[in-house]
């Protein structure tokens, strides 16, 4: 032995810890945020409860073995632990309770209820990870799905199963598209990720969103931002297990995950925890490997299911649309929106850069009529924008271009059609036929 602490070490992996069950151990090593324990059998992933000063026990997640002893992550912040204490393990962590007493409720990563009151009955359970399904058995995308925004109905149609970003930087209205997205989308049930966003937040847009309308539909997973990383990811992980088992039964769902960045941050802070090397500005392998899983959970089912409609935000640091998460997004997903912060500053809300935003499935969806008009609209917005700072100068005459003259004349009408207030919803018919009868003939 190299030192006087390695020897004790051996000395305490040599106790046997028999108490007649399987699931004890007894910690070996603490530095503050990972605990090696006396090996028990208990795969990845299984939660543990730790003993401490105070009486009250800290809870672990088992992410790795070395030489016959689990290492755990803590899940609570400063846990007043001591060499020797007992780990019990509660649970495999695999598979989570599950049932209609989640509706209405807002829960933590752990399915403890937020607001007080206990649960409802939960007589199913799901596993936390999802069920594989075969791609090829995966039915195809067909119905467009009215989340009740103009913008997003008449010009980026979205359909029922699709998968798609909200890239935005801070302070660009995300929260309020979010929160009406989640009370005007004709959905059957609506799961809403609220993942390492700031606790204020949290309770405003809860409030906002769990409303006597909705909130029979509705159920909300929040992990605020001051929680462990590995919290953070399960939560993630718990929000899209409760959207796979309405799907399972038949159910149209709208996920909402706010937001994919803080997932993939808490996914850094483990990975390079555990000593993996970072790639793309700090960012391991890891988080690359990690999000294609948790997005393509969602999607459509196989025939006789439902389908899961996943909306994804996506935090542009420094609005930086190369960011290496927006990168991976922008991959995986089936079309992205994205928030203009020019925008948000002329006051116009939503702030949907409709120029730089896509829909991946919209031609699929929609008729010839309605892909002409969202094309033409697309057109004579970025057909202005190019050529503002030259009309504003006055450097430009009517006359010199047609097509130029009908996107200054209309240039009003174009920002009032993306303009919704937060208490207005617009079906999708309705905005189709406002498209329609706004573009020049």
């Amino acid at each position: 032995m190299s030192s006087i602490a390695d020897m004790m070490l051996h000395k305490i992996d040599q106790i046997s810890f028999d108490r007649g069950e399987t699931h004890y151990g007894q910690v070996c090593r603490f530095d503050g945020q990972f605990v090696e324990c006396y090996g028990f059998p208990a795969p990845i992933g299984s939660v543990c409860e730790i003993e401490t000063l105070t009486g009250q026990p800290a809870m672990a997640e088992i992410v790795g073995f070395n030489d016959g002893r689990n290492m755990l992550a803590m899940l609570d912040h400063d846990a007043k632990i001591c060499d020797g204490a007992t780990v019990k393990l509660i649970n495999t962590g695999h598979h989570i309770a599950i049932g209609d007493g989640l509706l209405g409720r807002v829960t933590d990563a752990l399915g403890e209820p937020l607001d007080g009151k206990p649960l409802g009955r939960l007589d199913d359970t799901w596993p936390l990870a999802g069920k594989p399904l075969n791609p090829l058995m995966r039915a195809p995308i067909t119905d467009p799905l009215d989340v009740g925004l103009k913008a997003i109905n008449g010009l980026l149609t979205v359909g029922q199963g699709q998968r798609i970003g909200i890239i935005a930087g801070s302070g660009v209205g995300k929260s309020v598209l979010l929160g009406m997205m989640s009370r005007y989308t004709n959905a059957d049930i609506v799961v809403i990720g609220l993942i390492g966003e700031r606790s204020r937040e949290v309770g405003g847009f809860v409030n906002t969103v769990l409303d006597d309308e909705t909130r029979a539909r509705t159920t909300v997973v929040a992990v605020p931002a001051d929680r462990s990383p590995l919290l953070r990811i399960r939560g993630a992980e718990r929000a899209t297990a409760i959207a796979e088992y309405y799907r399972d039964k038949g159910k149209n769902v709208l996920l909402i995950m706010d937001s994919l960045t803080r997932v993939a941050h808490a996914r850094r802070e483990i990975g390079l925890s555990l000593g993996e090397q970072p790639t793309s500005k700090g960012y391991p392998s890891s988080v690359v490997s990690f999000l294609p899983r948790l997005i393509e959970r969602a999607g459509t089912g196989t025939p006789g299911q439902g389908s899961i409609t996943g909306f994804y935000t996506v935090l542009a640091d420094g609005d930086d649309g190369n960011d290496p998460v927006v990168d991976t997004a922008r991959a995986i997903l089936d079309g992205h929106i994205v928030l203009s912060r020019n925008q948000a500053q002329m006051g116009i809300y939503p702030a949907i850069d409709v120029s730089l935003s896509v829909s991946r499935v919209m031609n699929e969806i929609t008729s010839p009529e309605h892909q002409q008009m969202a094309r033409q609209f697309k057109r004579l917005v970025a057909l202005y924008l190019e050529n503002r700072d030259l009309i504003l100068m006055g450097g430009y005459r009517q006359g010199q271009d047609p097509e130029l003259d009908s996107a200054v004349q209309l240039w009003p009408a174009l920002m009032a059609y993306i303009q919704q207030n937060e208490g207005e919803k617009a079906d999708i018919k309705i905005s189709i036929d406002g498209l329609i009868a706004l573009m020049p003939k």
